[in-house]
Order: C-alpha cells, then structure tokens, then sequence
C-alpha cells in the first residue's frame, strides 16, 4: 500500500530534524546526560516537527542502546514505538479527547508501572483545545508526577494553554522552517523517490509550503503524481491551480498603469483556465507586502520577501507604487479575501477588487483618497510631476489678456484673447503682423532651469520647461505670466517668494525691469459667470417669464 511522502520521511532521529538545531540539541544533551524534565511544551506553526520531535524524545528516553541522545532505532523499545504498537507510548488528540473524562482516564493509569520500557509517555497533541475542567484535572499530575511518567504537550495556539500548565513544563519554541532548508530536504526526497525535481520547482514548493516541511511535502507528492516527466514551476503552478511569478508580477505592472482592461482580461484568462481566485488574491497580496517591505527597506529587505514574484520584477513595481498606494492595495486585497467564506460570486468580487486596484478613484474612502494623494507627494518630491496635454478652451473661456493686473478687458472682434498654447516665449501677434516682442524662443526653457535650483523641492517638479509642464512661461512686453494648467497649480505656485524669484531671474536675463502675474489656464472669465447666473435665473423664473411672452 502507498505510503504518503509526509509519513514515508517522518525524521526517526534528532539528527533528522530539518531547522530546529535549538531544539534537538537541548533535547539530545538532556537524554545523554539523563536529566529529563517530567513535561515538556512543544510550542510552533503546522508541519514544523513537534509532534515527530515527541516521539523521537519518547524513543530516546526508552532506548536500550541510545547514541549521544539519539535513539537506535533497532532494539525492540525503538520499534515497538515506530511501529505503534508499544503500549507504555500513548498519542493523544486532545480535539477529539478533550473532555474532563479522557484526562482522569489518563491520571487512573499513571499510577502503574511501565510495561515494557524505562518510561510511560504520554504524547497530547493540540493540548489548547482541552476544556478548562480536563485541564485542572491534569494539572495535578503533572503538577506530582510519578518517576516513571512523561508527558510531551503539543500546540499551535500557545495563548489558550493556562499559565498554570506552562509554568510546569519546560517549553521549546519551533521556528519555522526556511524555504532553503525545506527545498533541500524536497531535492534529497525527490532523489530517493525517482522524482525528476528542477530547483525552480523546489523552491516555489518550498514558499507555498510557508515554513511547514510537512506542507512542503504533501505538495510535492501531488504534485508529483500529476506529472509525468521533469517537474518545473511551471507544472507546479498547473498542478496547484495558482497564478504565477510573471502573472502576479504583469497584474501588478497593469496596476500600476491604471489598465483596468488589460488586468481584467488577464484575470479572466487565468479564470478560464481554471486558477483558484482565492489563491490569486493572497498572491497578489503578497506581492504588494513584498513591494512595501521592499520600499521601506530596500537593503535588507531583499531576504525577506515572499518568491512570489522574482527579485527583479519586485525591485522594478517597487518604484512604480507609493506607501499609501501598498498601504491601500493591501488592505482592498484582505477584506477581499476575507469576504469569499460568505461571498457567492467569487469571481464577481475578485473583479471588483481588480477595478479598484487599477482605478483608486472608484472608492472614496479615506485609504482610496489618502493613496492618491500619497502618489502625488511622492512625484513631488522626486521632480517627476507631470501634466497630460489637454485641449485648448473654447475661445470665450479664456481670459482676454492673462497679463492685465487691472483683470481682462471686454473681447472684440479687433483683439482676441492670448493664446496659452502659443509657442514659449514668443509673444501674442495676429498672422499678417510681425511679432511686438524679441523674446527668444527658448527663453522659458531657460529661465524654468534658472528657477529650479532655489525652488522648494516640492515644486521643481511644475518648472519643467517642457510642453506638458504643469506651469507655462509667457512674456508679452515687460510683463511674465505663469500659466498654470489647473487650479491646484495655480495655487501651489501662486506665491511671493515664486513670483519675486520668477520676477528676479527674468530681469536679469532680459536686461529689463519684469513683472509676473500667475494664472490659471482653466479659469472662466466673469462674463460667462454672469452669463451661467443669468441662464440659471431664466430657468427658475420660466413660468413668469412665459406669461410676459404671452
């Protein structure tokens, strides 16, 4: 009968016990020098060898021929035990024993007598689900056990274990186990099994395992008996129905080009090929915790990340994201997760989550708006701020002349309004009229890298000098106007010390005194607000005005 990899390479020796040296050695010093406690504690995540650590102690405290605390493993005691069938060795399951019944069954057989080894010992394993009355029943014991009694107390919930019990037993803690330890003890498994293991393979069961070596072992047998052939990463994610470095990492990368068409058809690629939604979701969770580790410590956080993306996908979305981005992100893909247990279209609400990855102005909530502007900040204070061209205004909702400190004057049909897209640096001029001004061409890419270097750096990113720049320069005579290309513009550049340092560097390169008045391209000029009024009235005041007409 087949046998599961899991049990088939259980370890049988200390020596055996892949990433907990802390642990075996204590254990195995204090068999050799037979100074064992009466109750131990075993203390860790699934799969990391605390119930396999309670019987090889059990083997050990019981061997006829121990070796530097290990046990032999071929005398009658060590395969009796191996075996099961010893019946001085007893494993419980306290998640289906855990009543105040079970425990005083226990406490009426200590009192005799080993019948076959040195020791009886009892092995309770998830001990944190007894009730509270079993666990006073078995305080007394431990609390005045008999010489010849052992008990080894297992658990993955060390909180819900009474301080009463944990200041009785000697407690050890297992560490989980590394992805390199447990992709070591695949590749030697593998060899002994015939199984064709690439590294590639091995170490994405190792992260999938998440530092379980049992995890990581029943993985590779399904592994395993779904393919035939070498086993790459590639038939590890077809076997398991996940997603993928690449797919996770180009997911993100849509994300992060706001492609909300391009992240849905992925997603409904994957889908049809029958990847787990679930699955996808905690990858790409993952991903944006690599992506925030990675962001806050960029040195030493490269050994900590997940595998769920290469190194060099994860260093390159990195700069693509900000904190609050991550932050946002990360928070959408939990309550995602969280909600499939009571969801009944998964796919609905992993497509959901996708459109608000791409397109954080889906949700108002303050982690949605805290985000955007976290993203802005950021390319503030890297220089990098730029604005997408947008199309001219309609002639009448321009101002008439941008550079009249006294306002617009009324528009006729002999002068028309200045034209914010007209070539930088050049002056307003009708076609058939040479130009009014000499003002070199380049003279706005000039003065923009004349201004940059004493401007805050919060706003070096507006000055440019290029077309799409946020603020635009034009001189008409000895006046200089910052057009601003939206109102927050206008209002993060409109200030003295902007206006004076613009005012200072375009005198000295003209030769002549400048002043500076900043604007908004996108502003409306008063008429049309008295024209909206005068519309907006009619529209309140139609009855009368029918009756009037009538």
């Amino acid at each position: 009968m087949y046998q599961a990899l899991y049990r088939k390479w259980r370890p049988l020796t200390f020596d055996d016990v892949f990433g907990q040296d802390h642990v075996t050695a204590a254990l195995r010093n204090q068999v050799a020098a037979g100074r064992t406690s009466h109750a131990y504690l075993f203390t860790g995540t699934r799969g990391t060898g605390k119930t396999s650590s309670a019987k090889i102690l059990a083997k050990a405290v019981n061997c006829e021929n121990p070796s530097n605390g290990n046990p032999c493993g071929l005398c009658a005691a060590c395969k009796a035990i191996d075996s099961g069938s010893c019946m001085d060795v007893l494993e419980i399951d306290a998640a289906s024993n855990n009543g105040v019944d079970n425990i005083r069954e226990i406490v009426d057989e200590v009192s005799y007598s080993p019948a076959e080894g040195k020791y009886k010992v009892y092995i309770i394993d998830e001990v944190h689900m007894l009730s509270i009355s079993a666990f006073n029943a078995l305080l007394k014991i431990i609390e005045e056990p008999p010489e010849h009694l052992l008990f080894i107390l297992a658990t993955t919930e060390l909180h819900k274990v009474p301080a009463t019990i944990l200041s009785r037993c000697q407690r050890f803690s297992f560490r989980r186990i590394t992805p390199e330890d447990i992709a070591a003890r695949l590749q030697y498994v593998s060899y002994q099994e015939g199984i064709e293991l690439d590294d590639g393979a091995a170490r994405v069961l190792a992260r999938l395992a998440d530092g379980g070596m049992r995890d990581g072992l029943s993985l590779l047998d399904q592994c395993a008996s779904a393919t035939v052939g070498e086993l790459n990463a590639q038939r590890v994610y077809e076997c398991l129905g996940i997603a993928g470095e690449q797919t996770c990492g180009q997911m993100l990368a849509f994300a992060a080009d706001k492609n909300t068409r391009g992240a849905l058809e992925l997603f409904n690629r994957l889908y049809a090929d029958g990847k787990d939604v679930s699955a996808l979701i905690d990858e790409l969770a993952s991903l944006c915790r690599d992506l925030m580790i990675l962001k806050t410590a960029p040195e030493a956080g490269i050994s900590m990340l997940s595998g769920v993306a290469s190194d060099a996908d994860v260093k390159s979305l990195t700069k693509r994201f900000s904190a609050g981005e991550l932050v946002r992100m990360i928070g959408l893909l939990q309550s995602t997760a969280a909600g499939f247990t009571r969801s009944s279209s998964r796919r609905l609400d992993a497509e959901l989550c996708i459109m608000n990855l791409c397109d954080p102005a889906l949700q108002m909530d303050v982690e949605a708006l805290n985000a955007r502007i976290s993203k802005l900040e950021e390319q503030l204070r890297s220089g990098n701020f730029t604005m997408p061209a947008q199309a001219a205004p309609a002639p009448q909702a321009k101002p008439a002349d941008v550079y009249d400190e006294e306002g617009p004057p009324p528009i006729d049909d002999d002068q028309a309004p200045p034209d914010p897209d007209a070539p930088v640096g050049m002056p307003e001029q009708k076609q058939s009229e040479p130009p009014k001004d000499d003002t070199p061409i380049g003279f706005w890419v000039d003065l923009a890298a004349e201004m940059r270097p004493e401007l805050p750096r919060s706003l070096m990113g507006f000055f440019s000098g290029t077309e799409n720049a946020p603020v635009r320069g034009l001189v008409r005579g000895d006046r200089l106007g910052l057009i601003c290309a939206n109102a927050f513009v206008m209002q993060m550049v409109d200030k003295p010390e902007v206006r004076e340092l613009a005012a200072r560097k375009a005198s000295l390169m003209l030769g002549r005194p400048i002043t500076v008045k900043v604007v908004d391209r996108t502003a409306k000029p008063e008429k049309s607000k008295q024209m909206e009024q005068l519309m907006a009235f009619g529209r309140e005041h139609s009855d009368i005005i029918k009756i009037k007409n009538n």
